[in-house]
């Protein structure tokens, strides 16, 4: 009798303890599909992050495949429903893709709702659980999110004011933002992100809205001259919300405690990571393709004029000794012909000023005089504006060419 329960009690170990340890081990594979591009931003330093994060809290028994750029068919419109009908695992994308469809969302998409893209990101994700959950009830929703501030890439002439808009093609990413493009008196273009580079290259549009952390990936600093921003302290030009959310039924077939590193990588926590990378990516954009930009941020003029003020003295002696310097390298001849010239364009009677130096040749002592060494990069608050003759704003031959700035 005792060995036939041996044997028995062998047998069920036999059979079921590689059935318990399959559970406890099991290993799944997710698809994340998407519409960014693979060498964007977003996709480097926002998803895949996520995505390696995932897998080594898991101890490497989640994996997932990477799918950018809709390389699994389809268009970004129809992002949701793929991961609602289970052809994908995972997506990220833009609920105002469709229009209408999520009406609730669209409240953080309102011009200047937004000066902050990781507080504004948690404050969706809050919203979402009080307001708005049904919204996306046919999905398991992992992290909301908005995207820094948007501001306008034009590639036909600058914007300063709204006067600038009328008339103007102009490409928005949701219903929110077309509607407030046609207020001010632009013609509203809705498209795809992905879009963007073959309208603009047509000249099917004239400028297009868009945050920094997304030019490089559809190459709008190579297809535009002039990106107007807003200062952020009145809040954003206009933000766009967006879902990453999975698919119910392969959520709930995960084993348990891979649905606890799912839930650990998800939520208000993970919604303000992601928000704040986008906010993290914005300072890369400008900085990094040399192109001009129009500003409208009066504080930081201000503050620019202040600083000016400060070291104009200082900056009136180093030109008096370049100047000098200048004039003994030249010899007599040379002296007397520089004086002459200096005395015609009263640089020796008024010192020249700061504010706006022409654009082309330095004249009526306006500009920084021949010889003189100080470059306006040496004040962080002073902030380039372009202008219209100049399209070298950023050489650094400041003897040809001069950008007007931003201190007027």
């Amino acid at each position: 009798m005792q060995r036939r329960s041996l044997l028995q009690g062998a047998a069920a170990a036999a059979l079921g303890l590689p059935g318990l340890s399959g559970l406890a081990q099991q290993t799944v594979t997710l698809k994340f599909h998407t519409f960014m591009a693979p060498q964007s931003n977003v996709w480097l330093t926002m998803h895949k992050a996520w995505m390696d994060k995932v897998e080594k809290d898991s101890g490497g028994r989640i994996k997932f495949e990477g799918y950018p750029a809709m390389q699994l068919g389809g268009t970004p419109v129809q992002l949701y429903d793929q991961a609602r009908d289970g052809v994908v695992d995972v997506v990220w994308t833009l609920p105002g893709n469709t229009a209408g469809r999520f009406p609730r969302i669209e409240v953080f998409e309102l011009p200047f709702m937004m000066n902050n893209a990781e507080a504004t990101s948690k404050a969706l994700w809050e919203y979402y659980q009080t307001h708005a959950a049904d919204e996306f009830k046919d999905t398991h929703v992992l992290a909301l999110q908005v995207h820094g501030p948007g501001m306008f890439h034009s590639a036909t002439k600058p914007i300063k004011s709204p006067a600038d808009l009328k008339g103007m093609k102009v490409r928005g990413p949701t219903r929110p933002v077309t509607k407030m493009l046609g207020s001010l008196g632009a013609i509203p273009v809705g498209m795809p992100l992905p879009q963007i580079p073959d309208a603009l290259s047509k000249g099917t549009i004239d400028a297009c809205v868009i945050p920094w952390e997304v030019v490089p990936s559809v190459k709008v600093h190579e297809l535009t001259k002039y990106h107007s921003e807003f200062d952020n302290t009145g809040g954003a030009l206009y933000t766009t919300t967006f879902v990453m959310t999975m698919n119910k039924a392969r959520y709930d077939g995960l084993a348990p405690d891979l649905k606890k590193v799912i839930d650990a990588n998800s939520g208000m926590a993970t919604s303000g990571l992601v928000g704040q990378d986008a906010a993290g990516q914005r300072r890369a954009g400008p900085q990094g393709h040399g192109r001009p930009r129009q500003h409208h941020h009066p504080d930081r003029q201000r503050r620019a004029r202040a600083v000016h003020q400060a070291v104009q003295p200082r900056r009136r002696r180093v030109d008096r000794r370049c100047r000098q310097a200048w004039l003994q390298r030249q010899g007599p001849a040379g002296r007397r012909q520089g004086a002459d010239r200096q005395a015609r364009q009263g640089l020796i009677a008024s010192p020249h000023r700061l504010a706006r130096p022409a654009c082309g040749e330095f004249k009526s002592g306006r500009g920084v005089p021949i010889g003189a060494v100080w470059s306006p990069w040496l004040h962080p608050l002073a902030q380039p504006r372009q202008h219209r003759a100049c399209p070298s704003t950023h050489s650094r031959s400041w003897r040809r060419c001069s950008a007007t700035w931003a201190t007027g």
